[in-house]
């Protein structure tokens, strides 16, 4: 009654947009809104994944557009504080990201967002080559099968 587990591989989104290092602000957040996505994966060279923006690393510059932080604030929020001055990717991304490989099981791509707080993962190569992006929801992906599939599957062969 079991079946090969599903792998990242199964569920990932292989198209994908991403952006270099040099990547400004502005094109960043345009490209997010323009594809509807929440992240991009920073790439260099032949597509070596090197960091994620996320729209979480874009905020600082809108929060502290207005007003600067206190001095307590900056001690408490370096990163952050830091992140609202940035003007390019390389400057904003969390690096080193946090990947996954195409082989993985769901169960191994869940915990791993679970446990670092991420609503995606870049899925890469063994040589750390961007293939595509898995997030919370393609992980869910598996459980919108028909009756008729699952039932399939659970047959013996």
């Amino acid at each position: 009654m079991t079946s090969t587990p599903y792998t990242v591989a199964d569920v990932m989104s292989s198209r994908v947009i991403a952006v270099t290092p040099s990547t400004g602000f502005k094109d960043i957040a345009a490209a997010m809104k323009r594809w509807k996505v929440t992240a991009l994966p920073v790439i260099e060279g032949e597509g070596r994944v090197v960091g994620v923006v996320s729209e979480a690393d874009l905020l600082p510059k809108e929060e502290f557009h207005e007003h600067g932080p206190g001095l307590v604030e900056q001690m408490r929020r370096l990163g952050d504080t830091a992140k609202a001055g940035s003007t390019r990717a390389e400057e904003l991304m969390t690096a080193p990201a946090v990947t996954i490989r195409p082989d993985a099981t769901l169960p191994r791509a869940a915990r791993l967002m679970a446990d670092r707080h991420l609503k995606r993962l870049p899925v890469v190569d063994a040589d750390g080559t961007l293939q595509g992006m898995v997030s919370r929801a393609d992980l869910l992906k598996v459980f919108l099968r028909t009756d008729e599939e699952l039932t399939a599957e659970s047959r013996p062969p």
